[in-house]
């Protein structure tokens, strides 16, 4: 008689998702962070303006909604390590965090890129808008092996990205601009 087979269940370990911020479009290459962070604080202000001579009941100024500012936030000292491997810092990660912050090649926007923040599900749509990094150990031979990293952020409009510098004024009364040659006379009167 054949004995019976056992069978081990075993539960699988659920998978570490990393925070990333993903290039809009592939424009530039994708941020991995090395380890999530402990805390992501956002931050949003609301304008609202007042009039110095026009006041209420209680003499406060009258205030009126101007309009909201975009999400900001900055991913704080963020550890980049290679230590273990004693390739550069740099090259490994830093390189590509600093791609950023500089215009994407190739593009006639000349604009850095936009991101979608990603950690399990999609954040927004944001632009990093300042980078602070520190190299903080080095091997014999001077290679960085360790960075500290903060990342600020602003929020953008997924349905109306940042282009380039030029105007995103197409309307009917919109004017090109005329050029007055040396050539070019005024129209005499009459």
């Amino acid at each position: 008689m054949a004995s019976p087979a056992i069978i081990v269940i075993q539960k699988s370990q659920p998978q570490l998702e990393k925070a990333k911020l993903v290039a809009h479009n592939g424009e530039a290459p994708t941020i991995e962070l090395m380890f999530n962070p402990t805390d992501i604080s956002f931050t949003r202000t609301v304008k609202w303006e007042s009039q110095q001579g026009n006041r209420g009941t209680e003499l406060l100024p009258k205030v009126n909604f101007s309009g909201v500012e975009p999400y900001k936030f900055t991913l704080k000292q963020l550890l980049y390590d290679t230590y273990e491997t004693k390739e550069s810092v740099m090259t490994k990660y830093i390189d590509n965090i600093k791609k950023g912050v500089e215009t994407i090649k190739g593009s006639p926007d000349k604009r850095p890129p936009v991101y979608k923040l990603t950690w399990g599900t999609e954040y927004f749509y944001c632009v990093i808008t300042s980078l602070t990094y520190t190299l903080n150990m080095f091997l014999t031979d001077g290679t960085p092996v360790r960075a500290m990293v903060d990342i600020s952020l602003q929020e953008v409009d997924k349905n109306n990205l940042p282009k380039g510098k030029t105007s995103a004024s197409k309307g009917p009364d919109r004017q090109p601009n005329q050029k007055v040659g040396k050539t070019d006379k005024p129209k005499s009167q009459k």
